[in-house]
């Protein structure tokens, strides 16, 4: 039997199962205008939560989503979520940020494809999706959106903002840009600016989408399931996963290990693949059934623009602009935003004579300890939040 094709885009759309996911849209009556010169009408967050908001609405909390998340931080797979939450092992009732005592929220950044307006969505002038139309967007733009939701909720100040990588840097966008709305901050495995070497990493990803002959310049959602550009979004993540591990964690998990030896025996054949070779065509394939090729780009080329220097003198005093208590949090092993960026963070925040955090998390995975230690990155997180009650 044929496997099923693979789909022309992993986006969300209207009319699929919401899940948990519940939805704001503004600049229905006035145009949002984005750092790239755009303007977006009709611009939709999606968003989770979780918790309950207290009387003074003291008690809220932001989640921030890395590259390929989205705002189902905590929760179960189901008809409307295609895996459990992303940090589901820290969000939720007596965990790390326990939600009997928080109200936590976590929204799909501009740009994504799980339910806020990306390239996938329907432009407002003649209901077909953007495609290549869709705007270069920011973290600050991201940002941005996300302080528009806050009367919605009922939210003047957050008590924490929290996330890690990609959501690391809009934490720190969200103290710098408004430091009156914010409590506290907790940037993960992030960086203040992206280095040449990250950029690096991005543009070969985006690259091999661009090269893919059935992107067709960002404009293929009319294509037939199986004609999208699955193979260039499956190489992109493919270059993107490896940055996402140590050597360590490939070496101790996959060695030099062959597959297929039934069929090859003694022999070798030119495609016969490494174990590691079939667990990144697994993630490339996996990506591609829940993703959207340019809401990749889109997102990819935001943290590649990632400086929270621009336009605001330097570093030094753009950092300076943090004036609230912060946590910051390195991985020992992280190879794509190496620890040495955490730390020159954590000691500009110090400079600043804020009340400063340093923890580091002990692992070989690299990058995605985040994601996978749970209790190393709880544990420091629980504790700077009790201290804000």
């Amino acid at each position: 039997m044929a496997s099923e094709p693979l789909p022309v885009s992993g986006a969300w759309q209207a009319g699929d199962p919401a899940g948990s996911r519940q939805f704001f849209t503004f600049a229905d009556d006035h145009p949002f205008a984005v750092d790239s010169g755009a303007a977006l009408s009709d611009v939709t967050i999606a968003y989770e939560t979780w918790g309950t908001l207290n009387s003074d609405a003291s008690n809220a909390v932001l989640v921030l989503h890395a590259w390929t998340g989205d705002s189902h931080a905590a929760g179960r797979a189901d008809s409307g979520h295609s895996t459990p939450g992303w940090w589901d092992d820290v969000v939720g009732p007596g965990k790390y940020i326990d939600t009997d005592e928080w109200f936590v929220v976590c929204p799909n950044v501009l740009g994504g494809c799980q339910g806020s307006t990306g390239p996938a969505s329907p432009h407002p002038v003649d209901g077909k999706p953007y495609g290549s139309r869709f705007p270069v967007v920011t973290i600050r733009d991201m940002v941005r959106t996300q302080a528009r939701l806050m009367p919605h909720l009922g939210v003047d100040r957050w008590a924490a903002v929290v996330g890690g990588s990609m959501g690391g840097m809009q934490v720190l966008e969200w103290a710098i840009t408004y430091p009156r709305r914010v409590r506290s901050v907790i940037p993960i495995a992030s960086c203040m600016q992206a280095s040449a070497q990250q950029i690096a990493w991005g543009v070969i990803g985006r690259r091999a989408i661009r090269l893919d002959p059935r992107w067709r310049g960002g404009d293929y959602y009319d294509a037939d399931p199986g004609d999208g550009p699955a193979e260039g979004l499956a190489i992109a993540r493919q270059v993107a996963q490896v940055t996402f591990r140590s050597d360590n964690a490939f070496t101790e998990r996959f060695g030099r290990s062959l597959t297929d030896r039934a069929q090859f025996g003694d022999h070798f054949g030119l495609w016969q693949e490494f174990e590691v070779e079939r667990y990144l065509h697994y993630h490339g394939d996996k990506l591609v059934r829940r993703f959207d090729a340019n809401s990749y780009l889109i997102i990819g080329k935001a943290m590649d623009l990632h400086d929270v220097a621009r336009g605001r003198g330097s570093l030094e005093r753009a950092m300076a602009r943090i004036t609230v208590p912060n946590l910051t949090i390195g991985i020992n092993s992280d190879m794509l935003y190496p620890q040495y960026q955490q730390r020159h963070m954590s000691q500009l925040l110090s400079s600043a004579g804020v009340p400063n955090e340093y923890a580091e998390v002990d692992s070989h995975h690299g990058h995605d300890a985040f994601l996978i230690h749970f209790d190393e990155v709880g544990e420091p997180i629980k504790r700077f939040l009790e201290r804000l009650d």
